[in-house]
């Protein structure tokens, strides 16, 4: 839409220059010469890189065992993270096929109002969300949490130190996929910080939380009707979509991501040697 805009002003201008009267030219001055010196033109340098707030070194493992192109790397995906969570674990809560790219999409719209389901690497949650009435209106109910459990305990499973070393290893795959996206000369490290960050500003809000039912014209409908559940604050609603999840899978489940992001945080963030994708 920008683009449009911007191919329309430029159209108008020229519709406007085109059709305006043309002024009368004045008597031309007379002819004075004069020399003049040559400018000298300066050599301007070319634009910096960006800058790489955290860089990430892969460590020696990635060049030693060597990393399949992005393409062909859900196998290489499968068996890394099923020596680090466990099959089981694996097959139960993560989508393998076009894993680097899920993973990448899915942190980048955590920042954004994204949801995007069908791209996430783990496995949406059984169940829809547990409502209560309450005082006229409808919460978000206090056992609504329990449907996360499973995927809490997994959570609390992972071991960070070690996922965020397996992250370092593949980081070549994930650098290129984020390029691939759409943001070529940008790093993925950058983002996955931001986000970190962006998440873990959500506020921490007494419960519960005030939901409404809508369809999905927006209209307002009776609760168990089917639709979609909306918070009923609109500056809740307009938050990212990583935010809205983390109000949503319950405080105590909140507080229990908020931790585990930080302790990720200040692993992403030692200092390293940067490198870029092959």
């Amino acid at each position: 839409m920008i683009a449009l805009v911007v191919l329309a002003a430029a159209g108008g201008g020229y519709w406007w220059w085109s059709t305006r009267p043309t002024p009368v030219a004045p008597p031309p001055a007379p002819a004075v010469t004069r020399q003049v010196a040559p400018a000298s033109v300066e050599q301007l340098p070319p634009p910096a890189a960006p800058a790489i707030q955290h860089p990430v070194d892969p460590g020696p493992s990635s060049t030693r065992f060597g990393l399949p192109p992005l393409d062909e790397s859900d196998d290489y995906f499968k068996k890394a993270l099923d020596q680090l969570l466990g099959h089981k674990s694996v097959m139960s809560f993560l989508a393998i096929d076009g894993f680097a790219r899920r993973f990448v999409a899915t942190v980048n719209n955590l920042g954004t109002d994204n949801t995007a389901a069908e791209l996430w690497p783990v496995k949406r949650t059984a169940g829809r969300l547990v409502t209560d009435p309450r005082g006229g209106g409808t919460v978000i109910s206090g056992t609504n949490a329990d449907r996360y459990a499973p995927f809490m305990r997994f959570v609390d499973g992972v071991n960070t130190e070690h996922a965020v070393a397996l992250y370092r290893r593949l980081y070549p795959l994930f650098q290129r996929a984020y390029e691939d996206l759409g943001f070529p000369g940008k790093y993925f490290n950058d983002r996955v910080v931001e986000v970190i960050d962006h998440l873990l500003a959500t506020p921490d809000l007494a419960e519960p939380i005030k939901v409404k039912l809508v369809a999905a014209d927006g209209v307002s409908k009776q609760i168990g009707a089917g639709g979609l559940y909306l918070f009923e604050d609109s500056t809740l609603e307009a938050r990212s979509s990583g935010q809205k999840i983390l109000l949503r899978v319950g405080r105590a489940n909140t507080a229990k991501l908020k931790a585990k992001l930080t302790n990720i945080r200040g692993l992403l963030t030692k200092g390293s040697v940067a490198r870029r994708s092959p």
